[in-house]
Order: structure tokens, then sequence, then C-alpha cells
């Protein structure tokens, strides 16, 4: 599975917003080699730089695999270099085999990508209070337009190795709950295709992995692919995963066909080369070109209704490069990082899997990777398509977010994924709201859509929301307008918060000192200090927490752990004396206290109070393991 998409975590620095860009930075690199023996180098130069133990990886063009190799070390402990029976973990690139699963039924007949969820299998629990007028499809499984949460904390920390399909679903249904409409807008959910998957189980009468085995993997000669970290071909071969260095558990997702597999390089030069021979392997066409068009094309949210070129189909996502766009899928378990991208137009594509977690060593790996493939198709001196800028709606201003992949980490992330849209002359810029730094830009060339100038593809567009009405989709993103006030004024409300919890805990220390020697009398005096530094405290204890088992983050706060217990204990107290504070702070309005005590006091009890409203609004105190 993608565990980018557990990287929100870091959220939980309240000082991110400072800092934070909606999208990782990519690294350009300024070498592009132009032989697989410079190739080679350039990549092993950033396995030195950037301590990557290990790499594995093919290159594929309409004539066959140009280069299969694997680099590095497979185990640092042991010294054992990677070759080419290592065996990497591909994480979310597996979700590809569930697609092609839905569709392979679909060209047979079996179901339809317009067949409800809730008619196929009522036997799986998830919630949608618009069922009536718009049903979950299962092409939302696969585009993850459902409006579900992605994997809650207690699923991450769940091992699905030895768990069914079915008993991994019915584990935790609680992340199933649609959000928003169903086919309106993308959020990443790796509860969708597991679903999915359990579709093909239940009309085949196989196990996922057995259906698999037998439609795509056998016939596309994949002999080293598995779903299953215990096989004897994993336990041999299989590469060591690496987290900044140190070494990392296996971690088997909860329903595995989301994001399980294990392979070797060879064997991902046949699933590349299956995609780009448009699912025809040897003279055998597995699948149809038109099914192979359907995944490519996203479909079912209201941008893709819209007019939208780019985003997410059946598991399959487009990937912007200098003038061309890859079809592809990444993939992202503790420890291992993976990424197949594939050109259609230009039989080109390519498989890289690591065993580390480092997203700048691999960027830059695809980079090297994607210059090298283009060198003779891209022409650096180009300037993309000749396009007419068409500026007559003003789309100008502040937007955020809606459509989160975490509900329970948007109260947080709401606070630093604001962007601004501005012209500079006849290009639209998007760039992050608080420091300026130019992200996107396009050229609008109706009231509603907007081109990059790059590809020349319809990147954003305008759409009507069934919930929040007027929006912009950008790629999967959706964003919403809001005032700049918005923008500002909670952020300086929180730089404020966090600059009284720190003054508080500093002048905290004072009192103490100032009350054990006799210098601080009075009982409404030392109350009106005592309470917002009680409050002040509660947070603190929970940051201390939180970050001293950021590693083990989702194993140790997915359970009832001592650590998970004492945040939500702090959670709970923070909001209780916060709320007592206003009244107490309304009780000794008249008490003689100094002017300057009280008001300090006053203005760091209102904001304890508007940060416990706003943690209560978004539903952020809530117990972790559930």
């Amino acid at each position: 599975m993608k565990l980018n998409h557990y990287t929100f975590r870091v959220y939980f620095l309240l000082f991110i917003f400072l800092q934070a860009s909606p999208f990782f930075s990519q690294e350009k690199e300024s070498i592009i080699p132009t032989s697989i023996p410079e190739l080679q180098s350039a990549i092993e130069a950033v396995l030195r730089e950037t301590n990557t133990p290990a790499v594995g990886l093919t290159l594929v063009n309409e004539n066959g695999v140009v280069w299969t190799k694997s680099l590095g070390t497979a185990d640092i402990e042991n010294d054992i270099d990677a070759d080419e029976k290592t065996m990497f973990r591909i994480g979310s690139v597996s979700k590809m085999f569930v697609s092609l699963a839905i569709l392979k039924l679909q060209e047979e007949g079996l179901l339809s990508l317009k067949d409800k969820v809730r008619d196929l299998v009522p036997e799986v629990e998830f919630e949608n209070a618009w069922q009536e007028t718009s049903p979950i499809l299962v092409e939302h499984l696969l585009e993850h337009t459902t409006g579900w949460d992605d994997y809650h904390d207690v699923e991450i920390a769940t091992d699905g190795l030895k768990l069914s399909l079915k008993e991994a679903i019915d584990f935790h249904p609680h992340s199933r709950i649609s959000r928003w409409v169903p086919g309106t807008r993308f959020a990443y959910s790796n509860s969708g295709p597991g679903v999915a998957a359990y579709i093909v189980e239940k009309i085949t009468g196989k196990t996922f992995e057995d259906y698999i085995r037998e439609t795509f993997f056998d016939p596309m000669g994949m002999e080293s692919m598995t779903y299953f970290t215990d096989s004897e071909a994993y336990k041999q071969h299989g590469a060591k995963l690496y987290i900044d260095g140190k070494q990392a558990n296996i971690w088997n997702v909860l329903m595995r066909p989301s994001g399980t597999i294990n392979t070797k390089p060879t064997d991902m030069a046949n699933m590349v080369s299956f995609f780009i021979n448009r699912g025809k392997i040897d003279s055998v066409q597995l699948i149809s070109e038109a099914s192979l068009q359907r995944m490519e094309t996203p479909s079912t949210t209201i941008g893709a209704q819209a007019g939208l070129e780019v985003g997410y189909g059946l598991s399959n996502s487009s990937s912007p490069y200098k003038n061309v766009v890859y079809r592809k899928h990444a993939g992202s378990v503790m420890g291992a990082l993976a990424d197949l991208s594939y050109l259609p137009e230009y039989n080109l594509g390519y498989a890289v899997m690591t065993n580390s977690s480092d997203r700048q060593a691999m960027q830059r790996i695809i980079n090297l990777i994607r210059a090298f493939q283009l060198k003779d198709i891209i022409d650096e001196s180009s300037k993309g398509p000749n396009l007419t800028a068409n500026n007559e709606a003003d789309v100008t201003g502040y937007y955020i977010n809606i459509n989160p992949r975490s509900q329970l980490f948007y109260f947080l992330e709401r606070l630093s994924n604001a962007q601004k849209m501005t012209y500079k002359k006849d290009t639209l810029i998007i760039n992050n709201a608080f420091d300026g730094e130019d992200l996107r830009a396009y050229i609008q060339i109706n009231e509603n859509q907007f081109v990059s100038p790059e590809t020349g593809k319809i990147s954003m567009v305008r759409a009507q929301d069934p919930l929040a009405g007027e929006v912009y989709q950008e790629g999967v993103q959706v964003l919403k307008p809001v005032s700049a006030l918005i923008v500002f004024g909670q952020l300086i409300i929180l730089v404020l918060w966090l600059l009284g919890i720190i003054t508080a805990i500093l002048f905290g220390t004072v009192w103490s000192i100032r009350l054990w020697m006799g210098k601080l009398t009075g009982g409404e005096n030392i109350w009106i200090r005592l309470w917002p530094l009680i409050s002040s405290a509660f947070v603190v204890v929970a940051y201390i927490t939180i970050f001293s088992e950021y590693s083990n983050f989702s194993e140790v706060f997915g359970n009832v752990t001592l650590p998970s217990i004492t945040v939500l204990i702090s959670l709970i107290g923070f909001a209780l004396v916060s709320i007592w504070s206003v009244y107490y702070l309304f009780k000794v309005r008249k008490a003689k206290i100094k002017k300057l005590t009280y008001w300090y006091s006053a203005t760091l009890i209102c904001l304890h109070f508007l940060a416990t409203c706003y943690f209560l609004w978004w539903g952020a105190i809530v117990p972790t393991w559930n």
C-alpha cells in the first residue's frame, strides 16, 4: 500500500504549516544519462549519497527488456549484495491487479463496473448516507471515490498475513463511511480495492491470490510474484527493509490485495511489457485494450465529468514529466518503495523498487530513468503546446483542500495546505499561501478548464460539488475557495496559541519559584495562572508522548497502549480544563488580580478554548485505536 499515505502523521508537528507544501518536492537531476553504464553509475551515486541500501529496476520498450538489474546491498547486517534473485516489496502497485481482475470479469460478463457494491456483497459493512441517490459502485472502489477514510491506525497496526480477506474486511468497518457523495471526490483509501478483491473472490469462488496467479501471474511468466512474506522464496531472497538506516519489521497490509506483492525485477519487466503491449503477452491477449484504456481514464469524479484529463483511473494514475504524461502506480510499505510507470504512446516503461523509505532517493532515481528513456524523444528546447489564454473568469484567491485522505488528521492538514491562485500575465500560478513558492502553472482556455503549458492536458477544472458548491479539481485534489481572513486568521491564532503554551511553561517555572519563596499569594491570583498552565501542560504531554513513539506510530497508537491512553487522557484533560478555565475567568473577573496577570491569563484561556472548539469540531479528541 502507499505509505506516503502514512506520512501525514508528521502533521503532529503543530508548526509544520510554516514549511508545508501540498506536494512532495521533486528534486531535479541535471544529469541526462546517454547510455546504460552512465545510468547505472548515476543511480549508484544516488544510493551512496542517500544511504539507500538497494534498488531493483527494469527498463522496457516495444522490442522487449532493455535493462534489468539489482544494485546495492539487500542485507546490510549480513553484507549480502542484491542480485537477480533479490525480491522487493511493491506495495500499492499490487492494486493494479485488483483492477485488472475486475476488468477481466467484466469482459467475461460476470459483473460490471457500474454494479452496486451493496447488491454484489451485502454482507460487507459500510455506510453511505446517499445510498438511495448515489450508491457506491464497483468503479468507485477502484478510483477511490467512495468517500471512505483510509485505514485507521488500528487497521495499520494489524498484520493481515494470516487473515482471510473477509476476516480482514470485517475487522474494522468503521473507516468505511462515505464522508461525501460517492463518485464526486477522490480520497485514497486502501479499503476500496480490498472490497473489490473480495467481490472477485465471491464471483470466482477462489481466493483472490489463487485467481490472480491463474489468470495473470502464470500466463505472464511471473514466477516469483507472491502476496505472502512467509513464502520460502521471500524468506530466502527478500531484501531486508530499512527506515532511516535502521532495519524495519515486515509489515503486511490488512487487506493483502491492496499492497503485499513481493517480486524481483525480471518479473516486473513482464508486468511493464504487459501494459506496453496493451494487455498482450506473446500472442495471448489477456485483457482487451479497451479495458486498459478504461483503466487509464479517470471517470467518476466531478472533475473528470467536467473534462479533467489527468488524475487517478482504475488503480492507475497520471504522472506528468516535462511534456509527456506517464501512466503509473507507486507503492510504499514500511522500509520499501516502488514505482511502475509506462508511456503507451511511446512504448516505453520501467519499474523501480528500493528497500528503503527514502522518497527523495526514489524520486531522483525515477528522474534519471525518465531522462534516459526520453533523451531522444523530448526536445529540451520545446516550449510545449501553443495555447491561447482565455482568462474570462477570475479565479484569483485562496483555496483549501477538502478531500482529505485521513479525516482524523484533517484538523491539522487544513492549517498547512492553503494555496493561492494568481495570474502572471496569461498564466495562472498556484502557490503555497504562506511562503509564496510557485507550485504549478496553468493556462486558462475557457471559463472552466485549465491546461498544463507543458503537457497540453486539461489539468484543472471548475466543477460543482453537491455539498461544497463551486470547487476546482486539480489532479486529484479538490480545492474550495476561502477568504484570506480564514487562511491567515487561523494561522495567527495558531501562532499565538503555540507562543502562549511556550510562555505559560516558562512563566510557570518562575511562578513556582515565587510561590515557593512566599512571594506569590492569594487564591484567585494563583488559580488564574494555574488553570491555563495546566491546559498547556496537557498539550505538552500529548506532544512529547506522540513523538517519543513516532517511529512506531501506528503500532503504538493503533492499539490500547500506555502512550495511546496518555494522549487521549491528555486531550480530554486539555478540553475539560480549557472549558472550566473560561468559567473561572468569568467568575474572578472582579477579584483583586493584577491587570497584566489577568489579561495575560485571559488571552491564553481564550486561545485554549478556541483550540478546544476547533479540536471538537473536527473530531480530533478520539481514541486513536478505534
